[in-house]
């Protein structure tokens, strides 16, 4: 593991909110002020929420930033499952470019995917920021053990998404998604987690020491990465 690992701990979930949201607004003003436009990957979920309530009351210059879910659940828009909807609700109101990595024309989950990486290879990149959250059974985005796992971690180092099809399917939300590749999100000019609970902690401390050997998916996306990872979490 070469990872230089950083963690930020807090001693409840709006004190983490807070401490993230200035950072992701540092980065993003870091890349206005460089190139004149930002382009992040947020999580999707429900933990990150207060950060982006939080976040979106900050003095950018929105209509020069652009914000791609992490992954996205299959599912219309509108729904509950919809990471993109969430997202959108807070960040849109405020000038940003909310894009959808989910295609309703799509025919199955792998021209999803195709789909969304067709679209993505039009955006700026690499990505200013990846903000990830890691779910307690270790997947991180939507890289999930599964048919299409493999190709998330080790596919063409020129694919920023794909589709993917988790096995076994999450009980909470029992569909196929769109997600980042591996590749998309380590190679972000900044990386940060955002966790809250003590399983959610056990199990990325496990995963990190285990490294490219992990059973943990979010072991596998930053083994051997150069990037330095900023790790936010609260009890």
């Amino acid at each position: 593991m070469t990872t230089e690992i950083e963690w930020w701990d807090y001693d409840d979930a709006d004190e983490m909110a807070d401490a993230v949201a200035g950072d992701v607004q540092f980065i993003i003003e870091s890349a206005l002020d460089a190139r004149g436009a930002a382009v992040v990957a947020l999580a999707g979920g429900k933990t990150p929420l207060p950060i982006y309530e939080k976040l979106a009351k900050a003095k950018l210059d929105w209509k020069r930033v652009t914000i791609v879910p992490g992954d996205d659940r299959i599912v219309p828009l509108g729904d509950p499952l919809s990471n993109v909807t969430a997202i959108g609700k807070i960040f849109i109101p405020k000038g940003a470019r909310v894009i959808p990595l989910v295609s309703a024309t799509a025919p199955d989950y792998k021209a999803a995917g195709r789909a969304a990486d067709a679209l993505l290879q039009d955006v700026h990149w690499p990505l200013d920021l990846c903000l990830l959250g890691v779910g307690n059974d270790g997947h991180a985005a939507s890289i999930f053990p599964g048919p299409d796992y493999d190709e998330a971690l080790n596919g063409p180092k020129e694919r920023r998404a794909l589709g993917v099809m988790p096995d076994p399917l999450p009980p909470e939300a029992p569909v196929a998604r769109v997600t980042l590749s591996r590749e998309a999100i380590v190679n972000a000019r900044a990386l940060m987690i955002a966790i809250t609970g003590q399983q959610k902690r056990d199990v990325l401390e496990s995963a990190i020491d285990q490294g490219a050997s992990s059973n943990y998916p979010v072991g596998r996306i930053l083994a051997d990465v150069e990037l330095p990872v900023d790790i936010h979490w609260s009890a």
